[in-house]
């Protein structure tokens, strides 16, 4: 039987709020630890039926991208859903939402591009 390991280094500032966060996999090609601004992390518990999240963002991480980093999260899940199930209703409908969601965010800077500046 093979096994992998997917480790994470989070650098905490005296807050406790990340600062850096690093990544590496067995099964990685590079060999250095690969550098990242956000992690969303979720675990099955079988036996309580329910998700244990962990979801880390540094504070370089701009809101922008961190509105993306979700709607692609939940875009990934309408993806596992349609290959671990094969219900395309759930996987179309997530997909409706992250496309709507993507026209509110792109709305959003659009907006804020058109703004004077001070």
């Amino acid at each position: 039987m093979k096994k992998s390991e997917i480790n994470l280094t989070i650098h905490l500032d005296d807050d406790n709020v990340p600062e850096k966060i690093f990544w590496d996999a067995t099964d990685k090609e590079d060999a250095a630890d690969a550098a990242s601004n956000a992690i969303s992390l979720s675990i099955w518990d079988h036996l309580q039926k329910n998700t244990l999240r962990i979801d880390l963002w540094t504070k370089q991480m701009p809101v922008d991208e961190m509105k993306r980093f979700s709607i692609d999260t939940i875009g990934g899940i309408g993806q596992t859903i349609l290959s671990a199930t094969g219900d395309t209703y759930i996987s179309d409908e997530i997909n409706a939402l992250c496309d709507k969601l993507v026209k509110h965010v792109e709305e959003e800077q659009k907006k804020a591009s058109q703004k004077p500046e001070k």
